[in-house]
């Protein structure tokens, strides 16, 4: 009678050490899954960085539009780009070009030739 006490609690044992691991598996899957928090994480910030282009690109269609409908019908807005692309100007008006951005990295100053020492 005692080895099937013993049996019966190794059994029991042996179960719940099995829902155990069963558990903790579930739980690092659920946590590191395909589909896991740390996926929909990911997700999100994804969702919300296409949001933030999104409504930069609605801004910018917005003003191209507003662009479009002066340049259909306000003669100033038409004469003001193409004096700017294509420089014109006015009898008795100076223009000015100044360059566009320096570059980022200058390069860097020649290195300072050593002469060779006097014998």
């Amino acid at each position: 009678m005692k080895e099937f006490h013993l049996d019966r609690a190794t059994l029991y044992r042996n179960g719940i050490l099995i829902l155990v691991l069963v558990s903790i598996a579930l739980i690092v899957h659920e946590i590191f899954g395909q589909n896991g928090y740390l996926a929909l994480r990911r997700q999100q910030k994804e969702l919300q960085t296409l949001q933030q282009q999104i409504q930069q690109l609605k801004q910018e269609n917005a003003q191209l539009d507003k662009q479009i409908k002066a340049l259909k019908s306000d003669p100033a807005a038409i004469e003001r780009l193409a004096r700017e692309q294509m420089h014109l100007a006015k009898p008795g008006e100076t223009i000015y070009t100044l360059p566009n951005k320096a570059p980022e990295n200058p390069p860097p100053p020649p290195a300072p030739q050593d002469s060779p020492p006097k014998r």
